[in-house]
């Protein structure tokens, strides 16, 4: 035979090639399957910038700096919220903090184009501070204003400390002579727009000819004041809500009165004006009464807020000038929130803002009453992860009690309760211009120290704030003041009321400043009590050495 004989194992070659050809196909094949039916997968998390309020930025540095420890990268920058507002619009970030709305802006930026939504952040109050001494050169830290006082002094319609009004607040003190100075925030600010809406709400009659003198506008909320500097006798503006506090807290600042976040007030330990609210009580912005007020509060259907129900709470506990912060991020296309536009270009965007979000919402509320602020309720951590799907085009997390560490999830707002009015059992004081001091009625408010009492004396200069400690800054927080200024003339039966405090219970193994006792005392989640660690590591120290010892010989 001529032909050519094949290679012997040729075939089997080929067989071998055909194999591996349908294995590949297999694979393929499979890896399409896989590609079809897996999940899509999450974009890594990139950086997002935001800016904004700084009525929330005490919360928002806390935020910030747990975001960081676990992994996100989160800036932002309190620069009010009329600007966050601004450059969100503008696309020059990627989410705001405001407590006003756009429709409260002259220049509106693309926000209508880009899409937007309100996302609840933290429930607040703003605080009425003030730097006030009595006749006698004492510093004043229980001062009592009234809401319609608050709107006189604010709208200068009262300028001096010895008005009468003033006085009939504080059961007869007769403050000096000396002309208020107002403090208020320069520049657009979402904490000046809230301020004068409860304003506007609680005295009408004075807010709307004093914007009308000021060309000030009355269809929006009033979020600058620069325009009119003269709209009270003196006033005094500041950049920003720190050098508000700042201000007023120092030797510069006396005789002033501003308004600010709460928690400026505590950082600055600033004397803090009790608040008579609608139902005749007068309250501080603990978190109990902030919450409480804000269950007057009317959410829109876009989740802004409308507060004169908050203004004007019959609550006997409420805190008349509470309100919520937001968050503003886009969102894709949802047919719940018609301004919801399109989602983030950016899918790492969105993967930050989710899980930070998620945060914000739950293990983020936890600490809040104790840096002035109060957690959101259980339906506005919902709202949150609402808005998470929104941003995700997705179906949203329902949240409980099991998922969410948030504490309202538990109940209503639980922790020491509000110090006792100092004036609740005072009858007047002395006759002198602001002199001695509240004399009480020795009606059961003035209990006796079981360590120490003093004569009635007249208030004394604390760390600050309305309702504060008797002992002065720097002294031990539960022992009582013996000197604390010229004694008053009590009403029978007050012989021993505790120093520093008119008719308060003498601070017996304990302080009575209302700084001192975290308004709610929560834990923050999974946190070891302190006494279990020594107790643990005397159990490693006995058992663990016998074990390794045991194992050792066996050996």
């Amino acid at each position: 035979m001529s032909g050519t004989r094949a290679p012997l194992g040729g075939r089997a070659h080929g067989g071998r090639t055909v194999a591996a050809r349908v294995a590949v196909s297999l694979v393929a094949a499979l890896a399409i399957m896989v590609a079809i039916t897996a999940p899509p997968a999450v974009a890594a998390p990139s950086r997002i910038n935001g800016s904004g309020s700084s009525y929330v930025a005490l919360a928002m540095q806390q935020w910030v700096a747990d975001a960081q420890t676990s992994g996100l990268q989160v800036n932002y920058l309190p620069t009010g919220s009329p600007q966050g507002l601004t450059s969100f619009g503008q696309s020059l970030s990627d989410f705001a903090g405001t407590e006003a709305e756009f429709s409260a802006l002259s220049a509106r930026g693309g926000e209508e184009t880009r899409g937007y939504q309100y996302v609840p952040t933290v429930a607040g109050a703003i605080a009425a501070m003030y730097n006030v001494k009595d006749g006698a050169g004492r510093k004043v830290d229980y001062l009592h204003l009234s809401r319609r006082t608050i709107a006189r002094i604010f709208t200068g319609d009262i300028s001096r400390w010895s008005d009468s009004a003033i006085s009939a607040d504080n059961k007869g003190l007769v403050l000096p002579d000396e002309p208020i100075t107002v403090v208020y925030r320069g520049g657009q600010s979402g904490t000046t727009g809230l301020f004068y809406d409860f304003v506007a709400s609680v005295a009408p009659d004075i807010f709307g000819p004093w914007a009308a003198r000021n060309q000030l506008p009355t269809n929006v909320r009033i979020i600058q004041l620069d325009s009119a500097p003269n709209f009270a006798p003196k006033t005094q503006a500041f950049s920003g809500s720190d050098q508000i506090a700042q201000h007023v807290a120092s030797a510069g600042g006396l005789w002033s009165i501003g308004y600010d976040e709460f928690g400026y007030a505590k950082t600055y330990k600033v004397s803090t004006a009790w608040v008579e609210n609608a139902a005749g009580n007068w309250v501080l912005p603990y978190a109990q009464n902030i919450s409480s007020a804000l269950e007057g509060a009317t959410l829109r259907p876009d989740l802004s807020q409308e507060l004169s129900g908050v203004y004007n709470s019959g609550k006997p506990d409420a805190y008349p000038i509470s309100a919520y912060s937001y968050m503003v991020t886009q969102c894709a296309n949802a047919g719940d929130r018609p301004t919801c536009k399109g989602p983030y270009t950016n899918a790492g965007v969105t993967e930050t803002l989710t899980k930070w979000m998620r945060y914000i919402a739950c293990e983020g509320q936890v600490n809040m009453a104790q840096i002035g602020y109060s957690p959101l309720p259980a339906n506005l951590s919902q709202e949150v992860a609402n808005s998470i799907g929104r941003m995700q085009g997705s179906a949203p997390e329902k949240l409980t009690a099991g998922n969410c560490k948030n504490p309202r999830f538990a109940g209503p707002v639980n922790g020491p309760a509000q110090p006792a009015d100092p004036l609740k059992n005072v009858t007047s004081v002395g006759p002198k211009q602001g002199g001695g001091g509240p004399a009480t009625s020795g009606q059961g408010g003035a209990a006796k120290s079981t360590t120490q009492t003093t004569k009635a004396a007249g208030p004394v200069a604390s760390s600050g704030g309305g309702g504060g400690a008797a002992a002065s800054s720097g002294a031990d927080p539960g022992a009582v003041a013996t000197e604390a200024g010229p004694s008053t003339e009590a009403a029978p039966g007050a012989e021993d009321v505790a120093a520093g405090r008119p008719g308060a219970a003498a601070a017996v193994g304990g302080s009575t400043d209302w700084r001192a006792a975290n308004p709610v005392a929560y834990d923050r989640p999974g946190s070891v009590p302190g006494v279990l660690v020594p107790l643990l590591l005397l159990l490693a120290v006995i058992v663990v050495p016998p074990i390794l010892f045991g194992r050792l010989r066996r050996s």
